[in-house]
Order: C-alpha cells, then structure tokens, then sequence
C-alpha cells in the first residue's frame, strides 16, 4: 500500500515503508497514519489558542470570535463572509475536503509556557490537525516550534516580531500578520513629513522578543532619515504603572517618545505618558510627540482620548471599502454587533486561508499543505493583493499607517487610515540581519507520523 512520504516541496506518493527516513518527533508519539492527526472520521478539528487571560485577553476574545465565525462559514452558515470575495474559489461551505469543522480551544495566557501546554494537548488529546492564534510574538514562536515538532501545521495569529518568519521560522508555520519591518518601512517617511528629520528620540520597550524587533526596526529607520536616538529601556510585560519609566524622559532631552507596547502594555504606558504632560511639552524648540509602532482598535479604545493624533501601523483596519473588508465587517458586525479588530482579520483570515489549502492540496498532510501555500498569490481578503512568500513564509501585501483621531463618531471610530504604504516599500530580502540573516532557515516540512 503507498504511503505519503515528506519532501520539501510537498507530498509523493511511493511503496516505502512506513517511517522510513523520518526523524520522529521528540515530544509525539507517532501513529499508524501517513502524517500526525490524520483525520480518519466525518469530521476535522482545529485547534484556537488565544489569550484568554493575561494582558492581551481582549485581542484573544476578539481572535475566538473571529476563529467560530469562520467555522460558521466553512460549514456552511451564515452569509458565507470572505469566502465570497477571496479569490480562490476552492471552499463551498460544506466544510474542508468534505468533512465538517469542528474546533476546541486553550488559553495561552500571553505566556509561552502555557501556550505550549495548552497546544500539545489539542495535538494529543483532542487530534487537532492544524495550531492556530495567539497575540504575542514570544507565544507564536514557541507554538510554531512545537508544532514543527509534532508535525501540524501553524497558521500564526497576531505576531508582529520578526522574528515569526526570520530569526526562527519554520517550514510548517505560516505568518498572515505584517511585522516589525514592514512597520518602520511604513512609518518613517511619514514620520519625517509629519515631524522633520531632525528628532531625539526615546524607547520604552516591552522586553520579549516582540518588543525587540520593533524597537530596532523603528530605530534603523527612523535613524537613517536623521532621527537620533537618546535612550531605550527594557520594560516588563508585566508591568501595570509605568510611572516610574516616564518620569526618565521629562529628564532627557529626547523630543519623541517611541512606545514599543501592546494591549495592555501600551494603554497604561501612553495613559502614564499623558498623566505627566508629555504631549504639552516643548523640547528643542518642538512640539513633543508620542509614536505607538503598532496600533490596534482594541488598544486604540482603551487608551480613549490619549490616542488623538498619535501615529502607527496596523495591518488592516474596519472601515476599509475592498469588497473583502466590507463583507468581513458585515458579517462580524451581524453576528456581535461591532466591528472587527485587526486581529479577528487577521484569525479568521488564517483559518480560511488553511482550509482553501488543504483543498487545492487534496490532502490534510501538513506538507501538501506547505506546497499550497507557499508562492500562493491571492486577493479578496481584505488587504488587496497579497502573496505567502516561499522563502519564509510571510505575507506580503500594503501596509496601513493610521493616527488617533481628533473628532471620532463613536467607540469603535478612533483611527483614521492617514496612508496605505504600498508593498513594494516594505518588502525586503529575507536574508537581511534583522530577519536573521542568511543562516536563518525554514528547515523541512515535517508530517508528524
């Protein structure tokens, strides 16, 4: 009987035996199927692991009503969302290859231990195919190394470090999510009409490997249009008052300060931020300003007025008008009557994106999967066009640079789209240092069994 062996660039079929050449996981126990988790029922199970708890809980609440709303439409209700714009026409809403959606969920925590525990068992216990989620880079690399292990596939949620798909990508992880690069690309020739190239800046820094990556893109960039940068300091993700970190730069002489934080993080810093009169004062004879690197609506709400005016990036945003965003909207907005955050986009986005592989692919094994994806070009989504980069896995499509608004209509109207950077200004070579340089490499897919 033929078996599906793993190449690099797909599935073969041949009359090798079983296992033969595959290195087994360390953690996984291998089965009798041909890949890890082979569906052998009616049915497929995914696996959701968001933060439900921890300082980016709203992103995780937001990601889970995304991920069901998904379900909803591969099996066939609802209104169908983005299936109807995406460009592939390979999903009929009668599931994937067939077999109904079924899902089970964890709690990463925001914490990359847990996340890990949390996915190892979906895989074990519950057979789940394919990891999806999460809101922290720390935790996205962690999973995406397990599920390398395991041999399933990683379909990564609001990761933005580059670190996903540079220093330790994967072969069976996939990033839909823009990242620290792509930001600093994005922000810094805005940042010189808006403010001059004549600026000192200082960093405040969520010190995970998130914050890391953002900070040096947001420095090599801004630094080569003639920014100085006077100070950055390390910040735990823990941190609730960040008083005693802002009451630093009213001593130094840095004009702008570059708050490197999500959720949580960045609401309570740039409320600390405001507290201490930062955004009245008048440093070198300007006007200070605060930068947030990486904005979302979720944050943007919770910080309330202090977002006024304040510049980032976002990798999609509600009030877009491509066909993709507005039937996305639609159908989020009908089903928990608000609109969607970057990261319910950018979950449910993966999940549909996973499930019209499989059927271009004809199979759920993680490496026909892999070749699906890899080289995909696609539109419909919500981001206009966009490809999966073979090299290292990366979606590549426009960047969106956002400020708070100074008039909003409502809760959900805090940000305005000030301008969608095109692709090709934040595309980069992928062997560049801060993607880990040429040594850094997807590896092989690995199929688990």
């Amino acid at each position: 009987m033929s078996i599906i062996k793993p190449t690099r660039r797909g599935v073969l079929r041949t009359g090798a035996i079983a296992g033969a050449g595959l290195a087994m996981p360390t953690i996984f126990t291998g089965s009798a199927s041909a890949y890890m988790n082979e569906p052998t029922g009616s049915t497929v199970t995914l696996g959701f692991n968001v933060p439900q708890s921890g300082p980016y809980a709203d992103e995780g609440a937001d990601e889970l009503r995304a991920y069901e709303l998904a379900v909803e439409h591969l099996n066939g209700g609802g209104d169908g969302g983005m299936m109807n714009t995406f460009s592939s026409k390979e999903l009929k809403g009668n599931g994937i290859l067939g077999k109904k959606v079924e899902y089970v969920t964890g709690d990463t925590q925001t914490k990359a231990d847990a996340a890990r525990a949390s996915a190892k068992s979906m895989i074990e216990k519950d057979g789940a195919i394919m990891i999806t989620g999460g809101s922290s880079s720390g935790v996205a690399v962690a999973v995406q190394a397990l599920c390398q292990e395991a041999g399933v596939i990683f379909m990564a949620g609001l990761t933005h470090s580059n670190d996903t798909t540079g220093k330790d990508k994967k072969a069976n992880g996939f990033r839909h999510f823009f990242n620290s690069y792509m930001s600093g690309a994005a922000l810094a020739p805005v940042l010189a009409n808006a403010y001059g190239k004549d600026r000192k800046a200082y960093h405040l820094t969520a010190d995970y490997n998130w914050g890391y990556t953002t900070e040096e893109a947001v420095r090599e960039s801004t630094e080569a249009m003639g920014w100085e940068t006077v100070n950055a300091v390390k910040t735990p993700l823990t941190q609730t008052d960040f008083s005693s970190y802002i009451a630093p730069v009213l001593q130094s002489d840095a004009d702008v300060l570059v708050l490197n934080h999500y959720g949580g993080n960045m609401i309570n810093s740039l409320t600390n931020a405001v507290q201490f009169g930062l955004r009245d004062k008048l440093v070198n004879g300007k006007n200070f300003e605060i930068i947030v690197p990486l904005y979302s609506r979720l944050m943007a709400r919770g910080a309330g007025e202090n977002v006024k005016g304040i510049f980032g990036s976002t990798n999609w945003h509600w009030s877009l008008q491509d066909e993709g965003s507005k039937a996305f909207v639609k159908s989020f907005g009908e089903k928990y009557g608000f609109p969607p955050s970057q990261a319910a986009h950018t979950t449910y986005c993966q999940t549909l994106l996973y499930a019209d592989a499989a059927e271009r692919a004809g199979t759920f094994n993680p490496c026909g999967i892999v070749e699906a994806l890899e080289g995909f070009e696609f539109d419909g989504l919500g981001n206009g066009k966009t490809l999966y980069r073979a090299e290292d896995h990366q979606c590549f499509k426009d960047v969106l640079v956002v400020k708070g608004k100074e008039n909003p209509t409502s809760e959900f109207d805090i940000l305005e789209v000030v301008e969608v950077t095109p692709v090709a200004q934040v595309t980069y070579d992928a062997n560049i240092a801060q993607m880990g340089g040429p040594d850094a490499t997807l590896g092989d897919c690995n199929p688990g069994a």
